[in-house]
């Protein structure tokens, strides 16, 4: 019987590797050179690539991508592991070459990409030598595909797109845009003319897309094959945003229990206030459940397949948002003041709750998916009264033990008794 809560040794020296890894080297660049990946300056990136040398030494980089993809093949389990650690630091999924909207669009190329399209975008990604970003959700439909309207005609040799998206995420910075339209996915240089970057969301930005004309061999994948391909790239990133929440809600975890145990109030640690306590053992049994159901989430997919796991996913989804908006919370009440200014990571990890109950799709969507792929396991019951009806239970349970009744004359006496007294009770 499998059933485990372990890690393999070999494996947990890794984790150990990447903890230290991140405490001593990662988190200290984060608050010298933020954003230090990016940093035009030539001193800092190469410090940022003796550092990711480091990382592909041990066999870490790229830690998301399979095998067969070029990648580690650790699995999502391991990965589930891996990310709960680098998910606490802001500059760590860059270090090892797992930062998203990047992930999501390297594993696309790797799967459905063309050997030249590989060596044009995917290498250049990998060695992050180039940005992308994803370009799906619209202004009128939010993230829901049938409701998108931006499209790419062909004219010639060249596909022409028109259409409208909001909140794609890093488009600002990005390289390369992966633009899903209508009929297709499409990659588009950032500086091709007719790409309009709005001035406003900073982070999340609103592109026109106005005649933007591009080869037609910047058709990923299948024509008409968006959805599919869609699909592909946001089940892995959903389950990523998860692994990465559980970090940040332990980050949220540790700095509520350690001012607990700092602060007084009314002659006493606020530890030793039952509300408090309430806030602290909530927020533990919170971020346990995540957890195992992440890495629940992340075994099945692994022994099965991102499709067969769709419920999980749908479900951790939205649950990690709430987790994380309640933990955050719980943690910025324990910090009081504090906690409401931009002094400690919380206020922006409270902020950010609300985002992750949108991003990837809004979180009423994948309740719903949840409850219809559920429901398909089961069946209306027969009749005015369900299955657990206690009179129905009883009957059904008589007529099963009525050989061994039959049998033993005693045994048969001592039911009717039961019978008898129970079926007075009200």
């Amino acid at each position: 019987m499998a059933w485990d809560f372990s890690t393999e040794p070999e494996f947990q020296e890794k984790l150990d590797w990447v903890k230290q890894f991140c405490e001593d080297k990662v988190e200290p660049l984060d608050h010298v050179f933020p954003y230090a990946v990016r940093s035009p300056d030539p001193a800092v990136k190469a410090y940022v690539r003796e550092l990711q040398q480091e990382v592909k030494d041990q066999g870490l980089w790229a830690i998301f991508l399979d095998e067969d993809l070029g990648g580690p093949g650790f699995g999502q389990l391991k990965l589930g592991l891996l990310n709960e650690i680098i998910g606490r630091y802001a500059g760590a999924p860059h270090m090892f070459g797992a930062s998203a909207p990047d992930t999501g669009n390297m594993e696309m190329l790797a799967a459905y990409g063309t050997d030249e399209q590989k060596d044009r975008w995917l290498t250049p990604l990998l060695n992050q030598d180039m940005f992308s970003a994803y370009s799906m959700t619209e202004p009128q439909g939010g993230s829901d595909p049938s409701l998108f309207r931006t499209n790419a005609v062909r004219d010639g040799d060249e596909w022409v797109i028109n259409g409208e998206k909001w909140f794609t995420s890093a488009g600002r910075v990005a390289d390369i845009l992966f633009v899903m339209c209508t009929n297709g996915m499409f990659v588009v240089p950032r500086k091709t003319p007719g790409v309009e970057i709005m001035p406003e969301p900073r982070n999340h930005n609103h592109i026109i897309y106005r005649d933007v004309r591009v080869p037609l061999d910047h058709l990923l994948g299948p024509e008409d094959g968006a959805k599919v391909l869609a699909q592909r790239r946001l089940g892995g990133g959903r389950i990523h945003h998860a692994m990465r929440t559980i970090a940040q809600c332990n980050l949220a975890f540790d700095m509520m229990c350690e001012r607990a145990l700092s602060r007084e109030s009314h002659g006493k640690v606020i530890a030793e206030h039952q509300m408090v306590q309430e806030k602290i053992a909530e927020s533990y049994a919170m971020i346990k459940m995540l957890r195992l159901f992440v890495l629940e989430t992340a075994w099945k997919i692994d022994t099965t397949s991102t499709q067969e796991a769709r419920t999980e996913i749908a479900a951790v989804k939205y649950t990690m948002a709430r987790v994380l908006r309640e933990v955050s919370f719980n943690a910025l009440h324990i910090l009081g003041s504090l906690g409401t200014t931009d002094l400690t990571p919380i206020q922006a990890m409270y902020s950010a709750a609300p985002t992750m109950g949108i991003a990837d799709g809004v979180d009423e969507v994948h309740k719903a998916t949840v409850a219809r792929r559920v429901l398909r396991d089961y069946r209306p019951h027969e009749g005015n009264f369900p299955t657990e009806f206690l009179p129905y239970k009883r009957e059904e349970a008589r007529k099963k033990m009525q050989t061994v009744l039959d049998a033993r004359p005693d045994l048969a006496a001592s039911a009717e008794a039961y019978r008898k007294y129970f079926g007075r009770r009200p």
